[in-house]
C-alpha cells in the first residue's frame, strides 16, 4: 500500500453499515457467475429461522452480517461450482480464507470464527472448544446455504419452486443431528410447512430487505481506514480471482490516489479516489476464471462478457448511500475522452477529473503486470503507451503529462 507520510488527515463516511455490506455482498455471488443473491438468500433463510428461535436482535445481526460474508473465501469459478453439490466436500479452504480476510477488518473481525465454521457438521462442532454462540450461528448459516444449494439445483429441473419443497425438506431432515443442530432443523421444517416461505425466496434482492436491521435508520459515521478495511475484502476477492491480477486493485488505488494528492484534491476526495481504485473491478468476478487466463486472443463474445464487468461494478456501487461518486468514477475507468470507451459511451464533459485519473492508473498499473498473452512493460514504454493513447484522444492529457513528471514514483506505487 502508499508509503507513510503521504497524508496525515483523514475523513470519515456516513453510511448505513449493514446496507453497505448487503450491497457490496452483490459482488460476492458474482463469482458463481449465474448464482446470483446466493448470499442474500442464505442470510434471509438464515435470519428467519433465528427470530422464530427468538433471537435477540445482537445475535440476529451478526448472524445476517455473516451469512451475507459466509462466501468471502471464495475467489474462483471453479471454486463455487464445487459448492453448488449439496454433498459438497473439501469445502475448508475457502471457509479458513474467508475468516482470515474478516480478521484483517476491525469492524467485522468478531464474525471470523462464524465463516470459519459455517460448513463444520454440528456432530463435530459439540466437541469442540467454542462458545455456544459460534457454533449455533454458524450451523444455522450451514443450513441455509444447503438449503439454497438444494433450491438453486432444484430450479434448474423445475422453475417452479413449490416442486422442490417436498424432497429439500426430506435431505434437511436426514441431516439432522449430524449436520445439523436438531432445534435448527426442527424450526426449518416448522417454517418451510407455507408455500409462502418458498415463494418468498423468488423475490430476491427485495426478500432480503425484509430484514429489520436494514430498515432501520442507522447511518453512522466510519472512519476512512476502517471503511477501506471492509471494502479490501472485496477487492482482495477481485485480485486473487487470476494470478494475472494480483495486487491489480491496490495498484490502482494508490496510484490514484497519488495522483489526487498531486492534483491538490481534499483529502476527502483522495479517499473517495482510493476506494474506488480498489472497487472498479468488482465486475470481473462475473467473467469465468477460464477467460481470464486464456493464453490466446479472446473471442468476440469472449470479449462481450469481459466488457460488461464495468457495467457490473456501477450495478453494485450504485445504490450504496454515500457511494454515488465513487460507484460513477468505479464504472468510468474503462471511458474515453473522445466518447469511444464503455460501458457508457461518455464524452469529455462527463469524465470528471477523478474518473480521468482512475482510468489512466487502470491502465498504467496493468501495464506493469504481466498477462497470459503478453509480459509486463517497463516503465518507458507504459509512457509510450500512455502518451499514444493520450494523443489519440482516449486519455487525459493533463492526467498522463503528471504520470510523466513523477513516473519512477508512479511506478513503485502501481507494483
Amino acid at each position: 500500500m502508499i508509503p507513510f507520510g503521504y497524508w496525515v488527515k483523514v475523513s470519515k463516511f456516513r453510511i448505513n453499515l449493514l446496507e453497505t455490506i448487503f450491497l457490496l455482498s452483490d459482488a460476492l455471488d458474482l463469482v458463481g457467475v449465474d448464482q446470483i443473491y446466493h448470499s442474500k438468500r442464505v442470510a434471509y433463510l438464515a435470519a428467519e429461522c433465528g427470530k422464530a428461535l427468538n433471537w435477540g436482535q445482537d445475535r440476529l445481526d451478526d448472524l445476517f452480517f455473516a451469512a451475507i460474508l459466509h462466501d468471502c473465501g471464495v475467489f474462483k469459478t471453479a471454486i463455487h461450482t464445487k459448492l453448488t453439490r449439496f454433498e459438497a466436500n473439501n469445502v475448508g479452504n475457502h471457509c479458513s480464507m474467508g475468516s482470515e480476510l474478516l480478521q484483517r477488518t476491525p469492524l467485522l473481525a468478531y464474525l471470523s470464527d462464524y465463516v470459519l465454521y459455517h460448513h463444520t457438521p454440528w456432530k463435530e462442532l459439540i466437541g469442540l472448544d467454542l462458545p455456544d454462540v459460534v457454533k449455533i450461528v454458524a450451523n444455522c448459516i450451514y443450513m441455509a446455504d444447503r438449503v439454497d444449494i438444494l433450491v438453486l439445483n432444484g430450479l434448474e429441473i423445475d422453475p417452479n419452486i413449490l416442486g422442490s419443497k417436498r424432497e429439500i425438506r426430506k435431505k434437511i431432515r436426514a441431516k439432522r443431528g449430524s449436520w445439523f443442530q436438531p432445534e435448527l432443523v426442527d424450526i426449518f421444517l416448522k417454517l418451510s410447512k407455507s408455500e409462502a416461505f418458498w415463494l418468498s425466496l423468488v423475490k430476491v434482492p427485495n426478500a432480503g430487505y425484509a430484514y429489520s436491521g436494514l430498515e432501520q435508520n442507522s447511518i453512522q459515521e466510519i472512519e476512512f481506514e476502517d471503511l477501506k478495511s471492509i471494502v479490501l475484502i472485496f477487492s482482495h476477492i477481485v485480485d486473487a480471482k487470476s494470478t494475472y491480477t494480483v495486487k491489480h486493485s491496490d495498484g490502482v488505488a494508490d496510484l490514484s490516489r497519488f495522483l489526487g494528492e498531486l492534483f491538490k484534491l481534499s483529502t476527502h476526495t483522495c479517499d473517495m479516489l482510493e476506494l474506488a481504485g480498489l472497487l472498479h473491478d468488482l465486475g470481473m468476478l462475473r467473467v469465468p476464471d477460464k477467460i481470464l487466463d486464456k493464453p490466446g486472443g479472446l473471442t468476440e463474445s469472449e470479449n462481450f462478457i469481459v466488457r460488461r464487468h464495468s457495467y457490473d461494478t456501477y450495478e453494485i456501487l450504485k445504490n450504496i448511500k454515500g457511494f454515488e461518486d465513487i460507484a460513477k468514477w468505479a464504472a468510468q475507468h474503462h471511458e474515453c475522452i473522445d466518447g469511444s470507451g464503455y460501458p457508457f459511451r461518455s464524452h469529455a464533459k462527463d469524465l470528471s477529473i477523478e474518473a480521468r485519473i482512475i482510468a489512466v492508473a487502470d491502465m498504467f498499473q496493468t501495464l506493469t503486470q504481466k498477462r497470459p498473452y503478453r509480459d509486463k512493460f517497463p516503465p518507458k514504454d507504459i509512457m509510450s503507451i500512455l502518451k499514444n493513447q493520450m494523443q489519440e484522444g482516449k486519455l487525459d492529457k493533463d492526467v498522463v503529462l503528471m504520470v510523466e513528471k513523477n513516473l519512477t514514483a508512479c511506478w513503485k506505487l502501481a507494483n
